[in-house]
């Protein structure tokens, strides 16, 4: 009997692995959503400049600066900030964080 017991118990297992596996797919399907490209990176290595650096040239965090180039969404002071201390233009926010941008 007891074989039969952990028999039961086995399939039971699988469907809780199996909706975990499912809830972890579903989770960066979510997350990529909210990305939005920009060329933050790009402009600032080729001035050659850290993130430290730029960080404290916009006067944020380099926690800030990580978040804006792997594409989430920042408020429009941070890319005003961000588009200051790579010597930008207001005006030059499309070229850097693209015109797909509402805020």
């Amino acid at each position: 009997m007891e074989a039969h017991e952990k028999n039961e118990a086995k399939p039971n297992d699988d469907a809780k692995e199996a909706d975990a596996k499912e809830a972890k797919a579903s989770a960066p399907a979510r997350a990529k959503s909210t990305k939005v490209k920009n060329n933050v990176r790009k402009l600032r290595t080729e001035r050659m400049m850290s993130k430290a650096e730029l960080a404290r040239r916009a006067g944020v965090s380099t926690l800030t600066i990580d978040r804006v180039e792997r594409g989430m969404k920042a408020r429009m002071d941070t890319k005003r900030k961000i588009l200051e201390a790579l010597g930008l233009k207001p005006t030059d926010r499309v070229m850097v964080f693209g015109d797909a941008e509402e805020d």
